[in-house]
């Protein structure tokens, strides 16, 4: 999550049991970078030492891989140089790129949100698929999670995860059901204590709802859902937004933070369920009660 996601959120995460990730842009200057990856890998060992019989979970960094980040290469030396388990590519697909990380290693999972550029990343070397269906947070595709999940698993049978939507330990149940390996959330873990969000941000994402998510490609160039109250906030109408190129669409790092992040926020269609601002740890805890309550009750059907 841009500039949200940090080596605290990603520690709390990988330390509660799930695999926490953030943008390689979000370490700022790029010097950076390095910083956070032996922040992270530090707080990790330390925990598994304290903690052999309950071990972290491993690490993701998102790499934008589009013409305009001018990082990219930067980053993925640094990113080797760690030998990071879990790479997430999006906005382009790259053979390079993957042949990288697998001379460490490592594996590479790639945002799709169609099928078609789903045999696309495989085509390149990609391992996995993240398939980001309607009501993801930020950068969202436009099509149903069922659909989008069956089309791929026709042919490919890989490793799946699907984001779109997924707050409740109910839709983590069901996105196994649907086809998914794993379930990929996003907007639950904004609204927790060590998310670097504005505390507004964070208060907006537990008071609203699935009908206060704004789809619209203005911001970046590209389509993703975002709040309501903060198009409203920064002076637009919400309902009458007008059509961004495409073209224009840059990653280039600056001085200052992308207005579109830092004053248009980005959430899913799920944080109906988010009511509260929350530890890390208590909302991966709820998650996996929620889980465990659905399965049972699915079962006894």
């Amino acid at each position: 999550m841009f500039i949200i996601s940090t080596p605290d959120l990603v520690i709390a995460q990988c330390t509660a049991g799930i695999i926490g990730s953030f943008p390689a842009l979000n370490a700022r200057p790029q010097s950076a970078l390095r910083d956070w990856l032996k922040l992270i890998t530090v707080a990790r060992e330390e925990h598994d030492r304290e903690h052999p019989e309950n071990p972290s979970a491993p690490f993701a960094v998102n790499l934008i891989v589009h013409r305009s980040n001018n990082r990219l290469e930067e980053d993925l030396a640094t990113i080797a140089e760690f030998e990071v388990p879990i790479v997430i590519t999006s906005l382009g697909a790259r053979t390079d790129i993957n042949d990288a990380v697998h001379a460490y290693g490592g594996i590479v999972l790639h945002d799709v949100i169609d099928n078609r550029f789903a045999r696309k990343a495989i085509e390149k070397g990609a391992d996995g698929l993240i398939a980001v269906a309607a009501g993801a947070g930020g950068h969202a595709g436009r099509q149903s999670p069922f659909a989008l999940i069956r089309e791929i698993r026709e042919w490919f049978a890989g490793p799946l995860l699907l984001s779109g939507a997924i707050a409740h330990g109910d839709s983590v149940l069901a996105a196994l059901a649907a086809g998914a390996d794993l379930a990929y959330v996003g907007s639950a873990f904004i609204a927790t204590e060590e998310a670097n969000a504005d505390p507004a941000y964070k208060e907006m994402i537990v008071g609203s709802g699935a009908s206060d998510i704004v789809y619209s490609n203005l911001f970046t160039g590209v389509h993703g859902n975002y709040l309501r109250g903060s198009i409203v906030a920064a002076g637009l109408d919400p309902d009458n937004l007008a059509e961004s190129d495409p073209s224009a669409m840059s990653f280039a790092t600056t001085d200052t933070d992308t207005k579109a992040w830092r004053d248009i926020w980005g959430a899913g269609q799920g944080i109906g369920a988010i009511d509260a601002v929350l530890p890390t740890h208590a909302v991966v805890e709820r998650l996996a009660a929620e889980y465990a309550a659905a399965r049972e009750r699915i079962c006894r059907l």
